[in-house]
């Protein structure tokens, strides 16, 4: 019997924020607001568990619109021409299973095209069904990363010294997925029991 459960990140109860430095002292906090992803547990073996994100870079929030912009632009994450920031897994490291449990997750972290590895610190925070009988756990997950490596070179230099924007980002992640029961698992592959081959959709 097949031990992997699939999981889909609610995005209404689910946040990808970041923080940076604004001229060395200030911490400008950002999020994304339109994502998506999978997390696949093997529930016999977790480090073969995998997790899977897909991000539009376009929709970068800081609450500052001309900011937000200049974001977009090509001096940061070139969202015209690289539209998508994604997260794959690689390797999934200690328990997740109780409550508080913390574990690592090692993958690639793709930005303006470009892929380098990167690992989360993540904690499971536990596990409940809603009034509507669905399955649902959350985790928190966190690192900190060299925007340079990525491409995202664009600064300043301030008369008193350093610079305008840090180059360090940390990123924070508070996360809730919904157990995929195996209707909707074929329904999403592609496949269904409802006539002959045809996948019976609600708007």
């Amino acid at each position: 019997m097949d031990s992997t459960t699939k999981w889909v990140l609610d995005p209404a109860h689910t946040t990808i924020e970041f923080a940076v430095k604004h001229m060395m002292f200030t911490t400008v906090r950002g999020r994304f607001k339109h994502f998506s992803g999978t997390v696949r547990v093997d529930e016999r073996n977790p480090d073969k568990s995998a997790v899977d994100v897909d991000i539009e870079a376009s929709s970068i929030d800081t609450g500052v619109s001309d900011r937000d912009v200049h974001l977009r632009s090509a001096d940061f994450l070139d969202a015209d021409n690289q539209p998508r920031i994604t997260f794959r897994s690689t390797r999934i490291d200690g328990a997740h299973k109780n409550e508080g449990d913390r574990f690592k997750i090692t993958g690639e972290l793709a930005i303006r095209g470009e892929s380098m590895p990167v690992t989360l610190e993540a904690t499971f925070e536990g596990i409940g069904k809603d009034p509507w009988g669905k399955h649902r756990a959350g985790f928190t997950a966190r690192t900190e990363i060299d925007r340079r490596e990525w491409g995202l070179r664009w600064n300043q230099a301030l008369e008193t010294g350093g610079v305008l924007v840090g180059h360090s980002v940390r990123i924070e992640i508070e996360a809730q997925a919904i157990q995929q029961e195996a209707e909707e698992q074929m329904a999403a592959s592609g496949t269904s029991t409802v006539g002959r081959g045809q996948v019976k959709r609600v708007a």
